[in-house]
């Protein structure tokens, strides 16, 4: 059975809820989150997402209570994932988010545009039928990063993972991105 994007009203109240669990329980969770959710939550460029992608500390109990909503929410059981971690770079750059009030035991970090950036850029998957692929995102976080060419870029993309080039797609999209952006 399919299940309905999530919202950023649908994810807030996903994650309020999976606060008050956690509190409940006496817990506090560190939830980082990644993708879909931080441009549907954090930047408003997307209207939706289909799954969260965040590291969640205590792991073991972040992943029951998030059982628990879904179970409650009619979400899907992954919802809540942490398949991004083998993207991550040991280099992270990340900040603390309180754009919503998700309770006390609820601490919700999110990463800098310019490390979300070069996930991104890493990633950079092209578009298929029922997925916009990594391209809309990329060229979003280019507006908001404004950087100065397609080297600084380049550069930046190194800081977090060290000795890895930006692929020829990538190298692509941020030329042809870096040239339509208003001086």
């Amino acid at each position: 059975m399919p299940y309905e994007p999530l919202t950023k009203v649908r994810l807030t109240r996903a994650l309020r809820r999976l606060g008050e669990l956690a509190q409940a329980r006496k817990l506090t969770l560190e939830v980082s989150l990644y993708g879909g959710a931080v441009f549907t939550l954090v930047y408003g460029s997307r209207d939706s997402t289909r799954d969260v992608d965040a590291i969640v500390r205590p792991s073991v109990e972040g992943q029951e209570l998030a059982a628990a909503v879904a179970r409650e929410q009619d979400l899907p059981e992954d919802w809540l994932n942490s398949y991004v971690r083998q993207f991550l770079s040991p280099k992270e750059e990340k900040r603390p988010w309180t754009g919503v009030d998700f309770g006390p035991a609820l601490r919700i970090t999110v990463p800098t545009a310019a490390y979300l950036l070069a996930l991104k850029l890493r990633a950079c998957r092209a578009p298929l039928p029922g997925y916009a692929g990594d391209e809309g995102d990329i060229r979003f976080l280019l507006g908001k990063v404004r950087p100065r060419s397609v080297a600084a870029v380049a550069a930046a993309f190194e800081k977090f993972f060290p000795g890895d080039t930006l692929g020829d797609r990538a190298e692509a999209l941020v030329r042809e991105t870096l040239a339509s952006l208003p001086r």
